[in-house]
């Protein structure tokens, strides 16, 4: 039996991802499923290590590097990442293994095999240099869209913020144009950087430029102006509020919160 670990921001993400394991290895034991930097960091430092660790790179609220930074870890991991091909050879060039999201049973059973293969002549894998090579990834600079016949990109630093509706996935502009793009927001997480975009729901990404206002909303959320305006409501969610806050103290903007 293999006791797993699951690192994963996305709750969706991190229950099909157990839900394919269990296909394949019955007798899988979810120990524990982590969504953030600083409860991984608390729950190593309490608990024993697992057998496997399944690992996001980017988390809610940072990158995954910063775990290792404060643990230790002796375990496998499997990464599930987003990045570009350099960091895949680097992954094969290190004997560690990865999934490209969305993760398929196929390669899972795959990255599974490996696992096993590797428990049979443990190495020592140093994931903290490994990761402080792949995250200073260059990000995307700009999406291409279609419209009618017509084909054009769209500068990323021009968006204002991107959001799903009736299960599409649209970019806006800051001059009011809005395009629908082939990525989910979970690819985009891992495509734009995350220094100027925060994902605030599961619903909308939006640019820390189009913000105007921000209200607090409830006790542990903030309801956030945005300009321009869309044609929603852009609230932070709950589990996503303290990130928020996070992010906003990394940004040297100064921007007016009505309480």
């Amino acid at each position: 039996m293999i006791k797993l670990l699951i690192i994963e921001d996305e709750k969706p993400a991190a229950q099909r991802l157990f839900k394919l394991i269990k296909q394949i290895e019955p007798d899988a034991e979810l120990v524990m499923h982590l969504e953030a930097v600083k409860d991984a960091v608390k729950w190593f430092n309490e608990n024993n290590m697992p057998d496997l660790i399944f690992m996001d790179i980017e988390l809610a609220d940072g990158s995954s590097f910063n775990i290792f930074k404060e643990i230790k870890i002796s375990s496998p991991i499997i990464f599930t990442t987003a990045f570009n091909q350099y960091a895949i050879d680097a992954f094969k060039v290190n004997s560690i293994d990865y999934l490209l999201k969305p993760i398929k049973i196929d390669d899972l059973e795959k990255s599974l095999q490996k696992f096993h293969s590797l428990q049979k002549n443990k190495s020592n894998i140093d994931y903290a240099h490994l990761l402080k090579n792949l995250v200073n990834k260059e990000y995307q600079k700009r999406i291409v869209v279609r419209y009618a016949d017509v084909i054009k990109t769209v500068e990323i630093e021009n968006i204002a913020f991107f959001y799903t509706e009736e299960k599409y996935t649209y970019l806006f502009t800051f001059d009011n144009q809005r395009y629908p793009i082939d990525f989910t927001l979970d690819q985009l997480d891992h495509m734009i950087d995350p220094k100027n975009y925060f994902r605030i729901n599961r619903q909308v990404i939006i640019n820390f430029k189009s913000i105007e206002k921000m209200i607090a909303y409830s006790k542990a959320r903030v309801k956030i102006i945005l300009k321009p305006l869309p044609s929603f409501e852009t609230i932070v969610s709950t589990e996503r509020s303290p990130y928020f806050k996070d992010w906003l103290i990394g940004m040297s903007d100064t921007i007016a919160i009505d309480v």
